[in-house]
């Protein structure tokens, strides 16, 4: 049964949680409530949670070395100096833009960093995806909605990203040496008819992605094929992001978010917004650092 596998890692109650990634390095987890423009930080070895304020809506976290790390937000990436908590713009993404906001990301294995972009109130066709490398900032897809699944096989040949209001996730060929899509995207998993969205995702050494299906109350498991393969049930009806975690990275922690729910539907999902683990038998591996 599912409770013998999914705890709760963080009972702090995020509105719209997102963005988990591990650092190896400290063995912590790091996630956002996206709209109440926090960083929340908690150490697998007995740590306190911590918040950190940043003033806007950010969303995602890289690793830039071990002093630094870079961060999508609302106005574009910038450089957090780890010690101190400061954070300096590197690079806008959309800043003279009020409209839209960041959203999912994450690093190929190059160092090249998929970001993507959505209206704040999930303005039809408002975001994109950009890829940033070395400086340098392309945007690759326009007329996103809802950009999510961002993720990358680990030859870094492959990448995955969808639009959420479509149901389609869509995969990709890459140029392994730059992050590049290199061909046309092609459809992998039509969601389009089933219950809930796709959400985050993180792909495994297997090929197989695991999706957290926000509204499906449940984490879904693809084989390279884009059969599925396995349901883990989630005790959140929005569950939004996947992250390997552990020493090994064989261990899921999984946001969630009661964005959008009245005070009734949360009643009936007391623990929405709050942080799980998830105890399956995963083949993960750490995300690259972001080369900047």
């Amino acid at each position: 049964m599912s409770e013998e596998i999914v705890s709760v890692f963080s009972d702090h109650i995020c509105q719209l949680g997102e963005g988990p990634s591990y650092d190896p390095g400290t063995d912590t987890l790091f996630w956002f409530d996206i709209v109440n423009c926090r960083l929340l930080e908690k150490s697998f070895a007995g740590g306190v949670l911590k918040i950190h304020e940043l003033g806007q809506m950010a969303s995602a976290i890289a690793i830039i070395d071990g002093q630094r790390q870079l961060i999508a937000t609302e106005t574009g990436l910038h450089v957090r100096d780890v010690a101190t908590g400061k954070m300096t713009l590197h690079t806008p993404i959309e800043s003279d833009n009020p409209v839209t906001r960041s959203n999912d990301s994450r690093v190929h294995p190059c160092g090249a960093f998929w970001v993507g972009t959505m209206g704040k109130k999930e303005e039809r066709a408002a975001g994109s995806i950009y890829w940033f490398f070395k400086g340098e900032l392309r945007r690759l897809f326009a007329d996103i909605t809802v950009s999510n699944s961002i993720c990358f096989s680990e030859d870094g040949t492959v990448a995955y990203y969808t639009d959420t209001s479509t149901g389609l996730l869509m995969r990709v060929a890459c140029d392994p040496v730059t992050g590049l899509p290199a061909g046309e995207p092609k459809i992998f998993v039509d969601h389009s008819s089933a219950k809930g969205y796709v959400d985050g995702s993180v792909l495994d050494r297997d090929g197989i992605l695991w999706n957290a299906c926000w509204g499906g109350k449940v984490v879904k498991a693809y084989g390279p094929d884009g059969k599925l393969v396995r349901s883990v049930e989630m005790p959140v009806t929005q569950p939004s992001c996947p992250a390997f975690v552990g020493k090994n990275a064989d261990r899921l922690a999984v946001t969630s978010a009661w964005s959008g729910k009245d005070d009734k539907q949360r009643q009936l999902d007391p623990q929405a917004g709050m942080t799980f683990l998830l105890d399956i038998p995963v083949n993960g591996r750490f995300e690259a650092r972001v080369v900047i």
